[in-house]
């Protein structure tokens, strides 16, 4: 799969990375960098580095990875759909509902716009939706994300509840309090004192008894003070992270969801998760062994991988335009409403 970066952030190394680390499936034929000073910090990747979309599109990638600020995004997308390219945008697509309805009236109707959007890609939740759609717990009714901000957040409640454009209501409300927090973006830090960090708790009505509960701290990503929670339930049991309780003909039956990791003790296969398993069979296999790719890497390089499918008309959306406003809007939806302490009413919008 042959792409293109425009930008040369922290994002965008993401994706130089991954072509690093499988040059037989990914490949980076050109990186647009805006500036000199960008265009010599890139030299380190060893990747051809071009100063015009011209030069970009020259290279002939399959598809154009849109990593920019923001505010940037709406116009770097239209001018690359407007040259013909297929586009892979960071999220968000835009920064207000107001740039989303723009953005899906310019480029919309195309179908060449795909999101970054790899959660679902990563072992454990792929794992899991796997176990949802063999029926293990029913059809789920109730999703709590405990990980990740907004619209990463109601991608994965999407997602599991198989919810679509539906109209939503979302309540919201934010709490302060004093926790430590010694690692962010930037790394460690030898400042350990508790400092107020904001709690931000949202439930999420998509109709037809299915909810989503955000619950989400400033710094979750980071801070290893604070685990990851996801709880699924279903009609007939719960996922609760990688334990599954479920009713079946014998009874309650409790069972692990359970990863084969190799690079353990005397093993000597690789630091890497190869698979997940769950009640004698496998529900997901790491198409990148042999990589050393950590779980959101492996989810980022499978999202390449699709992308590029896509691009050649060999697979239909992994994440589409569409999906990724209607998950910024619920995102917005969330900050607005945890603002003014009120519900807020997501109606259907255009691309719905």
């Amino acid at each position: 799969m042959k792409y293109a970066i425009v930008g040369t952030g922290w994002r965008s190394e993401f994706h130089i990375r991954m072509a690093k680390a499988a040059p037989d499936r990914l490949e980076v034929v050109a990186v647009y960098a805006r500036s000199q000073e960008s265009a010599e910090r890139m030299a380190r990747w060893d990747v051809p580095v071009v100063r015009s979309l011209d030069e970009l599109m020259a290279a002939a990638p399959e598809f154009v990875i849109a990593s920019v600020p923001w505010p940037a995004m709406p116009d770097v997308v239209t001018d690359l759909v407007e040259r013909g390219a297929r586009v892979l945008a960071e999220t968000p697509p835009a920064p207000d509902a107001d740039g989303l309805r723009s953005l899906w009236a310019a480029v919309g109707h195309t179908n060449r716009v795909q999101v970054a959007e790899q959660y679902m890609l990563m072992p454990g939740h792929a794992a899991r939706l796997a176990i949802v759609g063999s029926d293990a717990i029913g059809r789920v009714n109730s999703v709590e994300v405990a990980s990740t901000h907004l619209y990463h957040a109601t991608a994965l409640m999407r997602a599991y509840l198989g919810a679509g454009m539906e109209k939503a209501t979302v309540n919201a409300r934010a709490f302060t309090a004093p926790l430590a927090d010694p690692l962010s973006f930037g790394g460690w830090s030898s400042d350990v004192e508790p400092r107020p960090r904001n709690t931000t708790i949202a439930t999420l009505d998509f109709g037809d008894g299915r909810m989503g509960l955000y619950n989400f701290v400033d710094n979750q990503w980071w801070n290893p003070l604070l685990a990851r929670r996801l709880v699924l339930r279903g009609e007939r049991g719960e996922i609760v992270d990688d334990t599954v309780t479920r009713l079946t003909d014998e009874g309650v039956i409790i069972s692990p969801v359970s990863y084969r990791r190799t690079g353990i003790d005397m093993n000597l296969e690789g630091n890497e998760v190869v698979s997940v398993s769950f009640e004698g069979r496998m529900v997901y296999l790491n198409p990148w062994v042999g990589t050393r790719l950590s779980e959101d890497d492996i989810a980022v390089a499978s999202f390449l991988e699709r992308t590029g499918a896509w691009a050649r008309d060999e697979a239909s959306d992994s994440y589409s335009l569409a999906d990724a406003c209607q998950d910024h809007i619920l995102g917005l939806a969330i900050v607005e409403s945890a603002r003014t302490g009120a519900d807020v009413r997501v109606e259907k919008e255009v691309w719905a």
